[in-house]
């Protein structure tokens, strides 16, 4: 078992083309991860992979070198049309999206590889344009490659890399006859270089992967550990209407914070945004509901360190890979174990540390036996102490909460 986020194999020793090498170091890395470490080898060899490792772990890198150094080294041939694309990565969420195609852009950058990026909600348009006129190397979620595939905008017969990555989060989702629609309609997997890469490789993704894959050999790194090291992990007991004083004390004394908050619902979103603001602390909502663009700025702002507090729904738990996040505040415990862990991979990304602190109420402490279960350890419980119920200011002239008062009993 791997003791570090790093191994002794050194990008520069993989063969890769000096482009490709550059990009990597302009990065900042030197040494392989080890998903990377496993993967890289036979990718470059020409073998195809399904790979399993925990979030943060580079599996991105490994898919996206991998991907441009075929390309580089099989020139398209005359005959090809100008416009399709010769690799096509396909990601569950938008925000997944955005971060392969960023980190794509990165890698590649002297290349001379042509990007493209395909999601919905936002540039139907201008994102068929770019199709049209031509892309080396698509990223895309597999609605809006539909509908550019049924528009004729997007012409999959030239594919010689497929990437599928988050393959669980596909099921999840319910994207898993999208995903074989479009794998249907690519060259048939022996004229394909194919990945698939995923935190879990289920029954259902094997097989998937053993039914639109050229014999693929599987790439495990660390299966028993569901959670890394890094992470610290930390719960406290308290009633629904403690939780908001909870969070506050414990927010307002962290140093510097960069911290997601997690909810389970919009409605709790919203209360708790609407709440820390008007104590000071500034902190935005992310969830389904938010505009695609005012998603894509507020996740920026994060990720540059300008908003301290994100609050989110579980359609940022997944797939994000945001530099630096130093906590993780699950305000409600998941309901589903699989979310407590992709929730808390947000912090402690490629070896640094990070914390993750739970609060467990009376209405989700159900959930807490199935996610100790899952994760094989149990969670560490602090003490509720006096400080931390002591309830937000109000600000003067601030609109009363709806929330229900307490009836008080008439002297008699």
């Amino acid at each position: 078992m791997y003791q570090t986020h790093l191994t002794g194999t050194s990008f520069a020793t993989l063969g890769l083309d000096p482009c490709l090498l550059q990009g990597v170091h302009a990065a900042g890395f030197e040494y392989c991860t080890p998903i990377q470490a496993e993967t890289l080898p036979l990718l470059l060899a020409g073998q195809d992979v399904a790979g399993q490792a925990q979030t943060g772990t580079g599996k991105t890198a490994a898919f996206v070198l991998a991907a441009c150094e075929r390309l580089l080294r099989r020139a398209g041939g005359a005959e090809r049309r100008p416009h399709p694309p010769r690799a096509i990565v396909i990601a569950p969420t938008r925000e997944l999206a955005i971060q392969i195609h960023q980190d794509a852009v990165t890698l590649g950058q002297l290349t001379g590889i042509r990007m493209g990026l395909v999601y919905g909600g936002i540039d139907y348009e201008k994102q068929r344009d770019m199709l049209l006129s031509g892309v080396d190397l698509l990223v895309g979620t597999p609605g809006r490659l539909i509908d550019y595939f049924k528009q004729r905008a997007l012409d999959l017969h030239a594919i010689e890399v497929a990437v599928i990555d988050e393959a669980d989060r596909m099921f999840d989702l319910g994207f898993i006859r999208d995903l074989r629609y479009l794998l249907r309609r690519m060259p048939k997997p022996e004229e394909r270089l194919s990945m698939l890469f995923s935190a879990t490789l289920s029954c259902r993704v094997h097989e998937l992967a053993y039914e639109h894959m050229n014999n693929p050999q599987m790439v495990t790194i660390e299966p028993d550990k569901v959670t890394v090291d890094e992470v610290s992990q930390r719960l406290y007991h308290v009633e629904s209407r403690e939780k908001l004083s909870v969070l506050w004390n414990l927010l307002r004394v962290l140093p510097e914070p960069r911290t997601l908050i997690f909810v389970n619902t919009k409605r709790a979103a919203e209360y708790i945004t609407e709440r820390l603001s008007r104590t000071g602390l500034e902190a935005r909502l992310v969830s389904g509901d938010v505009p695609q663009r005012e998603r894509e700025r507020l996740i920026s702002r994060f990720g540059k360190g300008d908003l301290p507090f994100l609050v989110a729904t579980d359609v940022a738990a997944r797939g994000l890979h945001i530099p630096d996040v130093t906590h993780v505040f699950n305000y409600d415990l998941p309901q589903n174990a699989e979310d407590y862990v992709h929730r808390i991979g947000r912090t402690a990304r490629a070896g640094a540390s990070g914390q993750a602190i739970s609060l467990a109420c009376e209405e989700f402490v159900y959930s807490l036996a199935e996610i100790e279960a899952y994760i094989g350890d149990k969670i560490r419980v602090l003490p509720v102490t006096p400080d931390l119920l002591v309830p937000p200011p109000t600000p003067a002239g601030a609109r009363p909460s709806h929330r229900r008062r307490p009836r008080h009993r008439h002297a008699a």
